[in-house]
Formats: C-alpha cells, structure tokens, sequence
C-alpha cells in the first residue's frame, strides 16, 4: 500500500513537472527572449533535460536534481512577467492605424473607419476616414459569424445601424509585417489586441470576395432595446480609446473576438449566460438564438441557412449601398 501511494505521488508530480515544462517551453518559442529559432530551440532543449532530469531526480530521491529545473521555470516565469504590450511595433498596414472614438453628447465622432480598396487580400490600396454619427440614430444591432474551418470555430463581428448607414467592429489581433497568426501563440502574448472599425465593404467584402478561399459570412439581426444597443456602443468606443492609452494581448481562450463581445454585453446585462458555445464560436450564434435574441422564427438550422449573405456580397461588392444590398430580405431587417 505504500509503495502504492508513492508511485502515485510520483505519478502526480511528474504530471505537474511535464505541465509546467510543456508551458515553459512553448513561452520560450513564442515570447522569443531571443531572436533566432536555432537558439531558441537550444534554449528549449536544455529546459526538457532539465525537466527530464528532475522527474528522474524525484524518482531516485535525489532533489537536488529538481533544483535547476525549478530555477530554469522561474527564470522563464520572471521573463513572461516582464512582457508588455506595445503600440509602437512595425505593423501589417490593415492593423497599422488604430481607430479612437470622440464624444460630444449624443454626437461621436470616430476616427480612422478601415475601408480598403481591395484587389487581392494582399494587395489593396488602404484608405481610412473619419465619420461622425448621432447616437439618437442608433437603431439596430447585428451579429456577423465568419467561418474558413468547420462549424466549430468563427470570427464573429458585430454592426451598428444607424438609421440605414452601419459601422462594424471587428476584435483581431495585430501582427506585426511578416507575421502569421498561431492558435497556440495566441496564448502566450504574442499579440497584441486590435479593435477594428470598419465599414462593411471592407469587413465583410474582404471575407466574400478577396479571399482565397473565400469564408462563409453569415448575418444575424439582433433583437435589443436600443438603449441596450447605445450602451454596448459606448461600451466599443470606451475601449477603442482605452487602448490607444494601454495596449493589451489578445489572448486565444480568454480574451479574443468573441469572449470580448460577451465581456461588453454582460458589463451591462446578466441576460447572457456562461457557455461552452462561448469557446467554441461557432455556435455562438446558435446560443444568442436559444435566448430568443435572434430575429426569425425558423428553425435554426433555416435561419443559418437564410443567413449567408456570400452571393449577395459578391454582387454587391463596390456599391455604395453595399450594406442594404446585402441585407435585403434577411429576418427582422427591412
């Protein structure tokens, strides 16, 4: 019974070492205290054997072995802590303009509106504006789910109408020039976190029509009081120019285009419950409609269905009614 207990000490402890090396060593591959990949690996490769040594070390009862491994963690730690999220970086020219909101009574104006000209995903001509809108005009609220892999993952977006004329909030991350994205970077504060404010031939156009393959974009009119659509506005605009101030990391699971949407919505509503559809996002339009949040009293499957605006898009691309073109005999818009 003893040594039971103790193969099954050692058994969790060696859980706990390969955990803590497993995140050690992806923080070394993507927080890059060094630049080469050549000296990262070696960094890498020193911190398993140090891992390997100390489970070894446990085993024989030799804790002097675990010791290096634990200074090796805690070097890596005090590095991940000292890790800051910057404005100052040289940015993808899609994500190099930070937008800021300015508000003066009902009246905001919002600066540096994304609309590319677009010839290919990479090769477009950037152009960006400055509009002002009256939140007295804020009517409408819409839900945008964009899929490339499957059902299981979306970028979802959102779209404020007023009164016919829609600005889009896209939450992405901001790479620097040359860089890709990586789901598991996306943990380890390799980027950092962009709002973008786009107008919806940009946005979504850019999803239909200029990507190789292209996404499917799916449009969703949300039902809300328009009083909660002005404080889910604001709720935008506050952190737009929160982070001109103080730049943040996108986090993959925890603070990404969707969770952020849920963060907004419940700073001023519970009526948004904790879900796995939050994670898997995806289904987070399935999960607004479960709320009764969705206009269309169709199965959702149909609505889905009805949804998909990639045809319309296309056809639309260029117009300047681009946004009701698209929108023309979806559920609750008229």
């Amino acid at each position: 019974m003893k040594n039971l207990f103790r193969w099954i000490l050692y058994g969790l402890t060696c859980l706990v070492i390969i955990g803590l090396g497993g995140w050690g060593s992806l923080a070394i591959w993507f927080t890059q205290p060094v630049e080469t990949e050549v000296m990262r690996g070696a960094l890498i490769a020193v911190f398993v054997v140090l891992c390997v040594a100390g489970m070894v070390g446990i085993l024989f009862a030799r804790w002097t072995l675990l010791f290096p491994f634990i200074l090796a963690f805690l070097l890596v730690l005090g590095w991940w802590f000292t890790i800051e999220p910057r404005n100052d970086r040289q940015w993808q020219p899609d994500v190099a303009t930070l937008a800021r909101a300015e508000i003066d009574g009902d009246k905001v104006t919002l600066r540096n509106i994304r609309n590319f000209a677009y010839r290919s995903e990479t090769d477009f001509t950037p152009r960006w504006y400055d509009k002002t809108v009256d939140l007295n005009n804020l009517e409408t609220l819409d839900l945008i789910a964009v899929y490339w892999m499957g059902d299981a993952i979306a970028h979802t977006l959102v779209s404020f109408g007023f009164g016919g004329d829609y600005v889009a909030f896209s939450i992405e991350i901001r790479k620097e020039r040359d860089e890709s994205f990586s789901t598991i970077g996306g943990l380890f504060r390799r980027y950092e976190l962009y709002y973008v404010v786009g107008d919806e031939r940009d946005l979504i156009g850019l999803r239909t029509t200029y990507r190789n393959p292209a996404e499917d974009v799916y449009l969703y009119r949300v039902k809300a009081r328009k009083e909660g659509i002005r404080r889910l506005f604001l709720q935008y605009i506050h952190r737009i120019n929160k982070l001109n101030e103080r730049p943040e990391f996108y986090n993959t699971l925890t603070t990404n285009c969707t969770t952020n949407i849920v963060t907004h919505v419940r700073a001023f509503s519970d009526r948004m419950p904790l879900s796995w559809k939050m994670l898997a996002s995806g289904y987070f339009p399935e999960l607004i409609y479960e709320q009764g949040a969705l206009y269309g009293d169709q199965p959702f499957a149909d609505l889905r269905a009805q949804s998909l605006i990639n045809a319309r898009a296309r056809k639309a691309d260029g117009a300047e009614n681009f946004s009701s073109l698209i929108r023309e005999g979806l559920p609750g818009m008229q």
